[in-house]
């Protein structure tokens, strides 16, 4: 993929927002500074929010808009430096040590290396957009890692020395706050919190996002996703899911459910938990007649 200088493209945050509307995201005007400022200061930019309000969307549309390759560093319980960083291929290596016989072997060589992400954006040639996605899931000890990692984008291999990255990285950690991050790792990123859009925003993305959707179709699918979101909910339905619902309902009004019948009909793409159903279904069809109206 063929990058671009980076401060080329962020020249201002509305620049940022309008290359951004390119790759089909919406940043309004706080998360254009947000990324402006983390692209043109060099640090790492940590994105919070509810699952579902496009932080991750976010970090492809920057990889998008910059020409960069996006590397991916997914987060779960126990991950390790062997997950994030790199491990020895052993079995290989064992591989190596029988084929070699009595003639010497570098069991340390490259080709036994498997690169994690860490170190992949460390290795790249090129300057890489790398994504440490839902970093709350990981531990306190792997925190101290990350933080360690992007204090000078190096990492010293016992067997081959220090690697240092080629191109600093564009870093972008996401948290959905199931736990608070440790406050040094806050301290070395630009900060900023994705909340649910507004009505009128959401449209737009709907409108942007969608397949074959109407303007009028969208406000109401918008409209009602935020009564929806209203709700104490379990699990609020995300900008994904309002997307999927309008394409949905869409569909099956093509088909020849009469507007009110296919929103319902559609609920199963918007609400994914059973008992947030059970809670919405009575009132489903006031709210749908409402946001139609």
């Amino acid at each position: 993929m063929p990058g671009v200088n980076a401060e080329t493209v962020a020249t201002s945050p509305e620049a940022v927002a309008q290359h951004l509307a390119a790759s089909r995201y919406l940043a309004d005007d706080s998360l254009a500074t947000a990324i402006f400022l983390a692209i043109r200061l060099g640090k790492p930019l940590l994105l919070e929010g509810a699952p579902g309000v496009g932080k991750t969307e976010a970090a492809k549309a920057i990889a998008e808009l910059l020409g960069r390759d996006l590397v991916r560093l997914q987060c779960y319980e126990g991950i390790d430096a062997a997950h994030a960083l790199y491990e020895w291929n052993y079995q290989r290596q064992l591989l190596a040590i029988r084929h070699a016989g009595e003639h010497e072997i570098d069991i340390y060589d490259d080709r036994f290396l498997i690169a994690r992400p860490l170190l992949q954006v460390l290795k790249a040639p090129e300057q890489r957009v790398l994504l440490v996605d839902e970093i709350d899931r990981s531990d306190h000890e792997f925190e101290a890692l990350l933080l360690e990692f992007l204090s000078d984008f190096q990492i010293s291999i016992p067997e081959r020395g220090t690697i240092r990255a080629a191109a600093q990285p564009i870093v972008i950690l996401t948290s959905n706050r199931t736990r608070e991050l440790a406050e040094a790792l806050r301290r070395r990123c630009v900060y900023h919190w994705i909340g649910y859009p507004d009505a009128e925003r959401e449209a737009a993305i709907i409108m942007l996002r969608a397949g074959d959707v109407a303007q009028a179709t969208a406000r109401a699918v918008a409209a009602a996703v935020q009564t929806i979101r209203a709700r104490p909910l379990a699990k609020p339905p995300g900008i994904a899911e309002a997307v999927e619902w309008a394409n949905a309902a869409t569909i099956l009004e093509k088909g020849g459910s009469p507007w009110p019948e296919a929103f319902r009909r559609a609920i199963g793409v918007l609400i994914k938990d059973e008992e947030d159903l059970s809670y919405i279904a009575p009132e489903l069809g006031r709210i749908v007649e409402e946001a139609l109206a």
